[in-house]
């Protein structure tokens, strides 16, 4: 490998990692009450987004039994739903999220190997 290429091959790393740091991430979680399976919900969503979206991510909680009217968008079959609105792809992860390396993935947060 020539000098050139490791060096663009460097600047390309290192460009994709400040863009990664600095996304913000929309994230909203739908829930029935207080249920002990939405509560686990709440918290594993919590600690995946405090470790590895510290600072970049607004986090949602809607109860639907609170929210009597969802919009025709929202399209909840199941519940919990947690939605990634942005950044784009929006992406929807149903259950209580406890399977860390799935919520990743469809966080975007790591690649399919």
């Amino acid at each position: 490998m020539d000098k050139k290429h490791v060096e663009d091959s460097t600047k390309e790393y290192e460009e994709a990692l400040r863009q990664q740091d600095t996304r913000r991430y929309v994230l909203r979680l739908y829930i029935t009450g207080s249920t002990p399976k939405s509560q686990r919900a709440v918290e594993n969503v919590k600690k995946i987004c405090e470790e590895y979206l510290r600072d970049r991510y607004d986090l949602e909680v809607i109860d639907i039994y609170q929210k009597k009217v969802l919009d025709k968008d929202e399209q909840i079959i199941a519940v919990p739903t947690l939605i990634k609105e942005l950044p784009a792809p929006l992406r929807r992860i149903i259950g209580d999220l406890s399977n860390k390396e799935r919520v990743l993935l469809g966080l975007d947060l790591r690649k399919k190997e």
